[in-house]
Protein backbone atom coordinates (compact mmCIF):
# COMPACT_ATOMS: atom_id res chain seq x y z
CA UNK A 1 0.00 0.00 0.00
CA UNK A 2 1.36 3.41 -0.94
CA UNK A 3 1.97 6.04 1.75
CA UNK A 4 -0.95 8.17 0.58
CA UNK A 5 -3.32 5.18 0.70
CA UNK A 6 -2.07 4.20 4.15
CA UNK A 7 -2.67 7.72 5.44
CA UNK A 8 -6.20 7.72 4.00
CA UNK A 9 -6.93 4.33 5.57
CA UNK A 10 -5.72 5.50 8.99
CA UNK A 11 -7.95 8.53 8.66
CA UNK A 12 -10.88 6.21 7.92
CA UNK A 13 -9.91 4.30 11.07
CA UNK A 14 -10.35 7.40 13.22
CA UNK A 15 -7.12 9.41 13.08
CA UNK A 16 -7.14 13.05 12.05
CA UNK A 17 -5.22 13.92 8.86
CA UNK A 18 -2.32 15.40 10.89
CA UNK A 19 -2.27 12.37 13.23
CA UNK A 20 -2.21 9.94 10.32
CA UNK A 21 0.58 11.87 8.54
CA UNK A 22 2.69 12.07 11.70
CA UNK A 23 2.26 8.39 12.57
CA UNK A 24 3.21 7.22 9.07
CA UNK A 25 6.25 9.49 9.15
CA UNK A 26 7.33 7.99 12.50
CA UNK A 27 6.94 4.46 11.11
CA UNK A 28 9.50 5.41 8.46
CA UNK A 29 11.82 7.44 10.74
CA UNK A 30 11.80 5.05 13.68
CA UNK A 31 12.81 7.61 16.32
CA UNK A 32 12.90 11.33 15.63
CA UNK A 33 12.54 14.71 17.23
CA UNK A 34 9.25 16.55 17.07
CA UNK A 35 10.82 18.99 14.62
CA UNK A 36 11.93 16.19 12.29
CA UNK A 37 8.50 14.56 12.45
CA UNK A 38 6.85 17.85 11.54
CA UNK A 39 9.21 18.32 8.62
CA UNK A 40 8.80 14.74 7.34
CA UNK A 41 5.03 14.68 7.68
CA UNK A 42 4.11 18.20 6.62
CA UNK A 43 2.35 18.88 9.92
CA UNK A 44 2.76 22.58 10.91
CA UNK A 45 5.44 22.93 13.61
CA UNK A 46 3.10 24.71 16.10
CA UNK A 47 0.67 21.73 15.86
CA UNK A 48 3.12 18.83 16.04
CA UNK A 49 3.31 18.72 19.85
CA UNK A 50 -0.47 18.37 20.26
CA UNK A 51 -0.53 15.77 17.49
CA UNK A 52 2.20 13.66 19.11
CA UNK A 53 0.54 13.96 22.52
CA UNK A 54 -2.75 12.65 21.13
CA UNK A 55 -1.02 9.75 19.37
CA UNK A 56 0.67 8.88 22.64
CA UNK A 57 -2.67 8.88 24.49
CA UNK A 58 -3.95 6.39 21.92
CA UNK A 59 -0.83 4.27 22.49
CA UNK A 60 0.30 4.58 18.90
CA UNK A 61 3.62 6.19 19.93
CA UNK A 62 5.64 7.18 22.98
CA UNK A 63 7.55 10.42 23.62
CA UNK A 64 10.47 11.29 25.85
CA UNK A 65 12.86 14.21 26.51
CA UNK A 66 16.43 14.05 25.24
CA UNK A 67 17.41 17.69 24.94
CA UNK A 68 14.24 18.12 22.90
CA UNK A 69 11.00 16.20 22.59
CA UNK A 70 11.64 12.86 20.90
CA UNK A 71 9.07 10.36 19.60
CA UNK A 72 9.08 6.79 18.41
CA UNK A 73 6.39 4.39 17.27
CA UNK A 74 5.18 1.76 19.72
CA UNK A 75 5.16 -1.92 18.85
CA UNK A 76 2.31 -2.09 16.33
CA UNK A 77 0.33 -4.63 18.36
CA UNK A 78 -1.97 -1.99 19.85
CA UNK A 79 -2.44 -0.33 16.48
CA UNK A 80 -3.08 -3.64 14.76
CA UNK A 81 -5.63 -4.64 17.37
CA UNK A 82 -7.40 -1.31 16.97
CA UNK A 83 -7.43 -1.55 13.19
CA UNK A 84 -8.64 -5.14 13.16
CA UNK A 85 -11.39 -4.34 15.67
CA UNK A 86 -12.52 -1.48 13.45
CA UNK A 87 -12.33 -3.74 10.39
CA UNK A 88 -14.53 -6.30 12.12
CA UNK A 89 -17.05 -3.62 13.00
CA UNK A 90 -17.06 -2.34 9.41
CA UNK A 91 -17.54 -5.89 8.09
CA UNK A 92 -20.38 -6.47 10.54
CA UNK A 93 -21.93 -3.15 9.53
CA UNK A 94 -21.65 -4.10 5.85
CA UNK A 95 -23.43 -7.40 6.50
CA UNK A 96 -26.11 -5.67 8.54
CA UNK A 97 -26.71 -3.10 5.81
CA UNK A 98 -27.00 -5.90 3.25
CA UNK A 99 -29.35 -7.90 5.45
CA UNK A 100 -31.60 -4.96 6.25
CA UNK A 101 -31.75 -3.99 2.59
CA UNK A 102 -32.33 -7.52 1.30
CA UNK A 103 -34.43 -8.88 4.16
CA UNK A 104 -36.87 -6.20 5.30
CA UNK A 105 -38.88 -7.24 8.32
CA UNK A 106 -42.26 -8.44 7.13
CA UNK A 107 -45.13 -7.02 9.09
CA UNK A 108 -48.50 -8.73 9.11
CA UNK A 109 -50.19 -7.99 5.81
CA UNK A 110 -46.88 -7.02 4.23
CA UNK A 111 -45.05 -7.99 1.06
CA UNK A 112 -41.56 -7.19 -0.18
CA UNK A 113 -39.63 -7.48 -3.44
CA UNK A 114 -36.02 -8.66 -3.11
CA UNK A 115 -33.26 -9.08 -5.66
CA UNK A 116 -31.23 -12.01 -4.38
CA UNK A 117 -32.22 -15.67 -4.18
CA UNK A 118 -30.20 -16.06 -0.99
CA UNK A 119 -32.69 -13.75 0.71
CA UNK A 120 -35.63 -15.79 -0.57
CA UNK A 121 -34.32 -19.13 0.66
CA UNK A 122 -33.16 -17.73 4.01
CA UNK A 123 -36.61 -16.28 4.62
CA UNK A 124 -38.19 -19.57 3.52
CA UNK A 125 -36.03 -21.36 6.08
CA UNK A 126 -37.25 -18.96 8.77
CA UNK A 127 -40.88 -19.53 7.72
CA UNK A 128 -40.36 -23.30 7.95
CA UNK A 129 -38.80 -23.00 11.40
CA UNK A 130 -41.82 -21.02 12.63
CA UNK A 131 -44.56 -23.11 10.97
CA UNK A 132 -47.04 -24.96 13.15
CA UNK A 133 -49.55 -26.46 10.67
CA UNK A 134 -48.58 -26.84 7.05
CA UNK A 135 -45.64 -26.35 4.68
CA UNK A 136 -45.81 -26.56 0.88
CA UNK A 137 -42.52 -26.39 -0.99
CA UNK A 138 -41.45 -26.32 -4.64
CA UNK A 139 -37.69 -26.60 -5.04
CA UNK A 140 -34.70 -28.27 -6.66
CA UNK A 141 -32.99 -31.23 -5.02
CA UNK A 142 -30.00 -29.03 -4.13
CA UNK A 143 -32.11 -26.48 -2.26
CA UNK A 144 -34.15 -29.28 -0.67
CA UNK A 145 -30.94 -30.62 0.88
CA UNK A 146 -30.21 -27.17 2.27
CA UNK A 147 -33.67 -26.91 3.82
CA UNK A 148 -33.77 -30.54 4.98
CA UNK A 149 -32.80 -29.87 8.64
CA UNK A 150 -35.54 -27.27 9.06
CA UNK A 151 -38.07 -29.52 7.29
CA UNK A 152 -37.09 -32.48 9.45
CA UNK A 153 -37.61 -30.43 12.60
CA UNK A 154 -41.00 -29.26 11.30
CA UNK A 155 -42.07 -32.83 10.55
CA UNK A 156 -40.96 -33.93 14.02
CA UNK A 157 -43.20 -31.33 15.65
CA UNK A 158 -46.23 -32.47 13.66
CA UNK A 159 -46.28 -30.01 10.76
CA UNK A 160 -47.75 -31.41 7.54
CA UNK A 161 -45.04 -31.03 4.85
CA UNK A 162 -45.45 -31.64 1.12
CA UNK A 163 -42.70 -31.13 -1.43
CA UNK A 164 -42.74 -30.71 -5.20
CA UNK A 165 -39.24 -31.28 -6.62
CA UNK A 166 -38.49 -30.00 -10.10
CA UNK A 167 -35.64 -31.08 -12.36
CA UNK A 168 -34.40 -29.64 -15.66
CA UNK A 169 -33.92 -33.11 -17.11
CA UNK A 170 -37.13 -35.07 -17.69
CA UNK A 171 -35.20 -38.31 -17.22
CA UNK A 172 -33.75 -37.26 -13.87
CA UNK A 173 -35.85 -38.82 -11.14
CA UNK A 174 -35.15 -37.78 -7.52
CA UNK A 175 -34.02 -40.48 -5.10
CA UNK A 176 -36.92 -41.29 -2.72
CA UNK A 177 -34.49 -41.48 0.22
CA UNK A 178 -34.01 -37.73 -0.18
CA UNK A 179 -37.50 -37.22 1.30
CA UNK A 180 -37.28 -39.57 4.26
CA UNK A 181 -38.26 -37.91 7.56
CA UNK A 182 -38.69 -34.46 5.97
CA UNK A 183 -42.14 -34.62 4.37
CA UNK A 184 -45.39 -36.56 4.18
CA UNK A 185 -45.52 -36.67 0.38
CA UNK A 186 -43.32 -35.61 -2.53
CA UNK A 187 -44.06 -35.20 -6.21
CA UNK A 188 -41.75 -34.76 -9.17
CA UNK A 189 -42.18 -32.13 -11.88
CA UNK A 190 -39.73 -32.92 -14.76
CA UNK A 191 -39.64 -29.27 -15.83
CA UNK A 192 -37.98 -26.12 -14.47
CA UNK A 193 -40.16 -24.27 -12.00
CA UNK A 194 -40.01 -21.36 -9.55
CA UNK A 195 -39.00 -21.77 -5.94
CA UNK A 196 -42.10 -21.54 -3.74
CA UNK A 197 -42.36 -22.02 0.01
CA UNK A 198 -45.70 -21.58 1.80
CA UNK A 199 -46.08 -21.80 5.57
CA UNK A 200 -49.31 -21.97 7.55
CA UNK A 201 -51.33 -20.40 4.73
CA UNK A 202 -49.93 -17.02 5.71
CA UNK A 203 -46.31 -16.71 4.63
CA UNK A 204 -44.86 -17.15 1.15
CA UNK A 205 -41.36 -17.02 -0.29
CA UNK A 206 -41.11 -17.03 -4.08
CA UNK A 207 -38.36 -16.74 -6.69
CA UNK A 208 -38.26 -17.32 -10.44
CA UNK A 209 -36.27 -20.17 -11.92
CA UNK A 210 -32.61 -19.00 -12.16
CA UNK A 211 -32.72 -19.02 -15.98
CA UNK A 212 -35.68 -16.64 -16.10
CA UNK A 213 -34.74 -13.30 -17.64
CA UNK A 214 -36.40 -11.19 -14.93
CA UNK A 215 -34.83 -12.25 -11.63
CA UNK A 216 -36.45 -11.15 -8.41
CA UNK A 217 -38.10 -12.62 -5.35
CA UNK A 218 -41.29 -11.98 -3.42
CA UNK A 219 -41.74 -12.32 0.34
CA UNK A 220 -45.27 -12.29 1.74
CA UNK A 221 -46.73 -12.28 5.24
CA UNK A 222 -50.39 -12.09 4.35
CA UNK A 223 -53.15 -14.71 3.90
CA UNK A 224 -54.73 -13.05 0.88
CA UNK A 225 -51.56 -12.83 -1.21
CA UNK A 226 -50.33 -16.24 -0.04
CA UNK A 227 -53.64 -17.67 -1.26
CA UNK A 228 -52.65 -16.76 -4.83
CA UNK A 229 -49.33 -18.61 -4.48
CA UNK A 230 -51.18 -21.58 -3.02
CA UNK A 231 -53.37 -21.92 -6.10
CA UNK A 232 -50.33 -21.67 -8.33
CA UNK A 233 -48.64 -24.40 -6.29
CA UNK A 234 -51.72 -26.62 -6.33
CA UNK A 235 -52.60 -26.32 -10.02
CA UNK A 236 -49.14 -26.12 -11.59
CA UNK A 237 -46.61 -27.64 -9.21
CA UNK A 238 -48.61 -30.34 -7.42
CA UNK A 239 -51.84 -31.69 -8.88
CA UNK A 240 -50.61 -32.67 -12.40
CA UNK A 241 -47.56 -34.63 -11.20
CA UNK A 242 -47.05 -38.14 -9.89
CA UNK A 243 -46.05 -38.94 -6.36
CA UNK A 244 -42.48 -40.20 -5.87
CA UNK A 245 -42.66 -40.54 -2.10
CA UNK A 246 -45.49 -41.13 0.35
CA UNK A 247 -44.84 -41.54 4.07
CA UNK A 248 -48.46 -42.23 5.02
CA UNK A 249 -49.25 -45.70 6.29
CA UNK A 250 -51.88 -47.83 4.51
CA UNK A 251 -55.33 -47.57 6.01
CA UNK A 252 -56.47 -45.01 8.53
CA UNK A 253 -56.01 -42.20 9.35
CA UNK A 254 -55.86 -40.47 5.94
CA UNK A 255 -54.76 -36.83 5.92
CA UNK A 256 -55.61 -34.46 3.07
CA UNK A 257 -53.92 -31.39 1.67
CA UNK A 258 -57.15 -29.61 0.77
CA UNK A 259 -60.91 -30.05 1.07
CA UNK A 260 -60.99 -30.75 -2.68
CA UNK A 261 -58.68 -33.73 -2.26
CA UNK A 262 -60.85 -34.85 0.63
CA UNK A 263 -63.98 -34.79 -1.53
CA UNK A 264 -62.28 -37.00 -4.10
CA UNK A 265 -61.53 -39.61 -1.42
CA UNK A 266 -65.00 -39.34 0.06
CA UNK A 267 -66.44 -40.23 -3.34
CA UNK A 268 -64.16 -43.24 -3.64
CA UNK A 269 -65.09 -44.40 -0.15
CA UNK A 270 -68.80 -44.02 -0.87
CA UNK A 271 -69.63 -41.63 1.95
CA UNK A 272 -73.38 -41.87 1.22
CA UNK A 273 -73.42 -45.61 1.97
CA UNK A 274 -71.36 -45.83 5.16
CA UNK A 275 -70.51 -43.46 7.99
CA UNK A 276 -67.18 -41.67 7.60
CA UNK A 277 -65.72 -39.82 10.55
CA UNK A 278 -63.62 -36.72 9.89
CA UNK A 279 -61.37 -34.66 12.14
CA UNK A 280 -60.87 -31.07 11.02
CA UNK A 281 -58.21 -28.70 12.32
CA UNK A 282 -58.57 -25.12 11.18
CA UNK A 283 -60.11 -21.76 11.98
CA UNK A 284 -63.60 -20.57 12.83
CA UNK A 285 -64.52 -18.30 9.95
CA UNK A 286 -66.50 -15.84 12.08
CA UNK A 287 -63.80 -15.29 14.74
CA UNK A 288 -60.53 -16.45 13.18
CA UNK A 289 -59.86 -18.57 16.25
CA UNK A 290 -58.13 -21.94 15.87
CA UNK A 291 -60.39 -24.93 16.37
CA UNK A 292 -60.60 -28.70 16.06
CA UNK A 293 -63.88 -30.48 15.35
CA UNK A 294 -64.68 -34.13 14.70
CA UNK A 295 -67.86 -35.54 13.31
CA UNK A 296 -69.61 -37.72 10.75
CA UNK A 297 -69.85 -36.65 7.09
CA UNK A 298 -73.49 -36.00 6.23
CA UNK A 299 -73.18 -34.11 2.94
CA UNK A 300 -70.70 -33.11 0.22
CA UNK A 301 -71.52 -30.04 -1.81
CA UNK A 302 -69.66 -29.40 -5.06
CA UNK A 303 -70.43 -27.12 -8.02
CA UNK A 304 -70.34 -29.90 -10.64
CA UNK A 305 -72.02 -33.26 -10.98
CA UNK A 306 -68.72 -35.13 -11.27
CA UNK A 307 -65.03 -34.51 -11.18
CA UNK A 308 -64.92 -35.30 -14.89
CA UNK A 309 -66.64 -31.98 -15.56
CA UNK A 310 -63.52 -30.08 -14.45
CA UNK A 311 -60.72 -32.64 -14.18
CA UNK A 312 -60.41 -31.54 -10.56
CA UNK A 313 -62.72 -29.56 -8.30
CA UNK A 314 -60.84 -26.30 -8.81
CA UNK A 315 -63.74 -23.93 -9.35
CA UNK A 316 -66.64 -22.94 -7.19
CA UNK A 317 -67.61 -23.71 -3.63
CA UNK A 318 -66.66 -27.10 -2.18
CA UNK A 319 -68.13 -27.88 1.23
CA UNK A 320 -68.23 -30.90 3.50
CA UNK A 321 -70.99 -30.98 6.12
CA UNK A 322 -70.48 -32.74 9.43
CA UNK A 323 -72.69 -33.89 12.25
CA UNK A 324 -70.70 -32.99 15.36
CA UNK A 325 -72.57 -34.40 18.37
CA UNK A 326 -75.90 -33.42 16.86
CA UNK A 327 -74.71 -30.01 15.65
CA UNK A 328 -74.29 -29.14 11.98
CA UNK A 329 -70.81 -27.82 11.06
CA UNK A 330 -69.85 -26.90 7.49
CA UNK A 331 -66.21 -27.14 6.44
CA UNK A 332 -64.54 -25.33 3.54
CA UNK A 333 -61.01 -25.01 2.22
CA UNK A 334 -58.47 -22.21 2.21
CA UNK A 335 -60.24 -18.87 2.11
CA UNK A 336 -63.57 -20.27 3.29
CA UNK A 337 -66.08 -17.53 4.05
CA UNK A 338 -69.59 -18.96 4.06
CA UNK A 339 -68.70 -22.21 5.92
CA UNK A 340 -68.33 -22.50 9.68
CA UNK A 341 -64.74 -23.74 9.58
CA UNK A 342 -61.80 -23.22 7.23
CA UNK A 343 -60.06 -26.59 7.30
CA UNK A 344 -56.25 -26.60 7.32
CA UNK A 345 -55.81 -30.29 8.15
CA UNK A 346 -58.58 -32.74 7.23
CA UNK A 347 -58.15 -36.29 8.43
CA UNK A 348 -60.41 -39.26 7.86
CA UNK A 349 -60.19 -41.10 11.17
CA UNK A 350 -62.83 -43.80 10.61
CA UNK A 351 -64.22 -45.24 7.40
CA UNK A 352 -65.18 -48.63 5.90
CA UNK A 353 -61.78 -49.52 4.40
CA UNK A 354 -61.12 -53.14 3.58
Amino acid sequence: METESLVETLEAAGLSPYQAEAYVALLELGTASATDVAEASGVPAPRIYDVLRTLEEREYIETYEAGSLQARAHSPSVVLEDLRRRADRLEAAAEEVEQRWEQPELEAGGASIVTRFRTVIERAEAFIEEASHQILLSTTTANLRRLAPALRDATDRGVSVRVSVHTDDANERPDPTLFEDICMEARHRPLPAPFVALADRRQASFAHHPDFYDRYGVLVNDRTHTYVFYWYFLTTLWEPWKSVYDASEPGLPIEHLDVRHLVRDLRELGWQNAPIRLRVEGYETDTGEECTVEGTVVDVRVPFASEADTGFELAGQVTVDLDVDGEHVSVGGWGAIVEDVEGTRLTIVDAPIE
